[in-house]
């Protein structure tokens, strides 16, 4: 057996940059028809071992082929993580020209050329701020890798600044049933062996976060103690309970006027990318990822469904020793973990937002009595 969930502690800033090396950035526009965004995941210059798991019945992906540990490449140069559905893959080019500007990819004989190997998924947000084409391209990934690099320059002792969380990147234009807002969420644990397993997850599901009959998240007893400090809109020193009565009652009463709108419209998909800083081989990356949908249906219901393109990414940077099989489980629980923690701080840090379309509100707008 692991250790008891409690026993453990997130890492300096609970999020997936606690995993050294890697580095997050993001950009969202709002406004004038558009809620949408992209995030990037930066691997250290020599990349990081990689491998991808896919469950939901409708993805939008890039490379993920490539990640087979039975093909070729075994190291990627960053993740992207976009909305504007399919539309929105074209962000993994800007990420890749960026790197290529920065001397970083695989090498193919003279010094400056080079292939940067950048896997991505998509959500479906389209529409949502009011134009069908307002969805993210090339601009949008290199303007990610920017402010990752940003992130990077203003951290210290080799570890980036945490991301930006909540209603932001890639989550900007992320929903949940009920009506509720979606958004960017993460959280990390450092395991008794000292190595470091962390999650980014950009939230947006056909399924709920909230159990309609007590309000309360599914996700909610996974937290560790300090999950919910420094999320933004959560005041200091809150903790979660079960929400007064007439609020869920309220939310039932409001699911039920909305009827369909009640659900994310056509497609949905909850993506993101599950690290670590031991040394794994590709297989075990892609272990990672798939005990990482575990943390994902414990939070969501359903999970994975046919309107869903479920997509998680495993990083290994390598920067820690490889560990021995017991080692390699508690590390593997934890990536179920740090994915449930992760989207409750998404849905807890996310602001309510309201568009042409329509008002998609946060969860501290519908249960305010939930954060005590």
């Amino acid at each position: 057996m692991g250790p008891m969930l409690h026993d453990l502690v997130p890492g300096p800033t609970n999020s997936v940059v606690d995993v050294a090396g890697l580095a997050v950035g993001s950009t969202s526009r709002v406004g004038d028809g558009w809620l949408t965004g992209s995030t990037v995941v930066l691997a250290p210059p020599e990349g990081a071992v990689a491998g991808g798991d896919v469950r939901g019945g409708g993805p939008g992906t890039r490379e993920t082929d490539l990640l087979d540990p039975c093909n070729l490449v075994d190291r990627v140069h960053a993740i992207s993580l976009s909305g504007g559905s399919a539309f929105g893959l074209a962000a993994a080019d800007g990420v890749m020209r960026w790197l290529l500007g920065q001397g970083c990819g695989f090498p193919m004989g003279a010094p400056d050329r080079l292939v940067p190997i950048v896997p991505g998924a998509v959500i479906f947000d389209l529409g949502r701020g009011g134009r069908w084409d307002a969805t993210p391209d090339a601009t949008f990934g290199a303007a990610a890798c920017e402010d990752a690099q940003r992130a990077r320059d203003t951290g210290s002792d080799g570890y980036a600044a945490p991301p930006a969380l909540g209603a932001v990147g890639a989550g900007t234009g992320g929903q949940v049933a009920g009506g509720l807002k979606g958004g960017l969420g993460s959280a990390s644990v450092v395991l008794p062996d000292g190595s470091t397993v962390a999650a980014l997850v950009v939230l947006n599901a056909v399924g709920s976060t909230v159990d309609p009959r007590t309000g309360e998240l599914y996700g909610a007893s996974r937290l560790l103690p300090g999950d919910l400090e420094g999320l933004p809109g959560v005041p200091s020193g809150a903790g979660l309970r079960t929400p007064y009565p007439q609020e869920v009652e309220a939310a039932r009463a409001r699911a039920v006027e909305l009827g369909a709108e009640a659900l994310p419209r056509t497609l949905a998909t909850t993506i993101g990318v599950v690290a670590t800083d031991a040394t794994l081989g590709c297989a075990q990356a892609r272990r990672l990822a798939m005990s990482g949908q575990d943390g994902l249906a414990r939070a969501i219901l359903p999970a994975h469904s046919m309107f869903d393109g479920d997509t998680l990414f495993g990083l290994a940077t390598g920067g820690r020793p490889a560990p021995d099989p017991l080692g390699f489980h508690q590390m593997l629980e934890a990536a179920a973990d740090v994915v449930t923690r992760a989207i409750v701080r998404a849905t807890l840090a996310a602001d309510s937002v309201t568009t042409p379309e329509g008002t998609w509100r946060s969860y501290r707008e519908a249960f305010p009595s939930a954060l005590a």
